[in-house]
């Protein structure tokens, strides 16, 4: 069983989001562990890009202050290589096209391989487009994220059919971001997602309080939190360590509360 898959075996999965090298790569490595400690099942990382278009300004200038810092692909390949050291959670790349083309298909699969990447999610990859990366990445292990978007339609179903890893499904219109309300019927996308696929679900974009994710956790498999997390790193800066943990542990605990 793969590490994705084992993620969701024990109840409510929690994924939460870094952006890689905000503000260092050492502080990204000692907060992912922080998220790990808090209760996290699966960690997303950012690979910073000048141009994230699915983002909102917490995660956008979060890759700016990443760059600034000098991240890079081969860094937070680094990153991914020290964290392996000191645990086994999932470790699900966010990144987009750009940055993967440039370093070649292969060449990053093959990394991706070496140093225990479970998979990515390319939020400009057209669901029609993805086959040529896809298959490199599958010959690698390492699984390509479906988004299911309310926009989705007719293609729920194509898309959740082919899925691997899990099914990411958006919740709102729009980029990333905190939200105060959830208002998509994502039980009904759920619904027919779960009717063609025992693949499991996670629901992300715009959750960040522990009652949001303890509802939004009674119709899917896993929550994701990401410019939340974010935001309390651009709050508390390289001092955001105990902030994280915290925040982590008490949305874990609304999601497990559930199982």
């Amino acid at each position: 069983m793969s590490r994705i898959a084992e993620s969701f075996k024990n109840g409510k999965a929690f994924i939460g989001f870094v952006t890689g090298g905000d503000p260092s790569l050492e502080k990204s490595e000692e907060f992912i562990l922080e998220m790990v400690r808090g209760g996290a099942d699966l960690v997303e990382i950012g690979i910073p890009f000048s141009d994230p278009i699915a983002e909102g300004v917490v995660i956008q200038e979060a890759n700016i202050r990443a760059l600034s810092a000098g991240a890079t692909v081969d860094k937070i390949f680094d990153l991914v290589a020290s964290l392996r050291k000191r645990t086994e959670v999932p470790l699900v790349f966010l990144t987009y096209l750009n940055p993967v083309f440039n370093y070649g298909f292969s060449r990053f699969f093959q990394r991706c391989a070496d140093l225990g990447v479970d998979g990515i999610i390319i939020p400009d990859l057209p669901y029609e487009e993805k086959g040529e990366l896809a298959e490199i990445a599958a010959g690698f292990g390492v699984d390509v994220i479906s988004l299911i978007a309310p926009t989705s339609e007719q293609r729920i179903k194509q898309i959740a059919q082919e899925a691997t890893g899990f099914i990411y499904v958006v919740s709102s219109m729009g980029v990333t971001g905190m939200r105060s309300e959830i208002q998509t019927d994502l039980k009904a996308i759920l619904e027919v997602v779960k009717g063609v696929s025992s693949i499991p679900t996670a629901v992300g974009f715009g959750i960040n309080t522990p009652k949001q994710a303890g509802e939004i956790a009674k119709i899917t498999d896993g929550v994701i939190v990401g410019s939340a997390i974010v935001k309390i790193i651009e709050k508390h800066g390289e001092n955001a360590g105990p902030y994280i943990y915290d925040y982590v542990q008490s949305m874990k605990n609304a999601v497990k509360e559930l199982d």
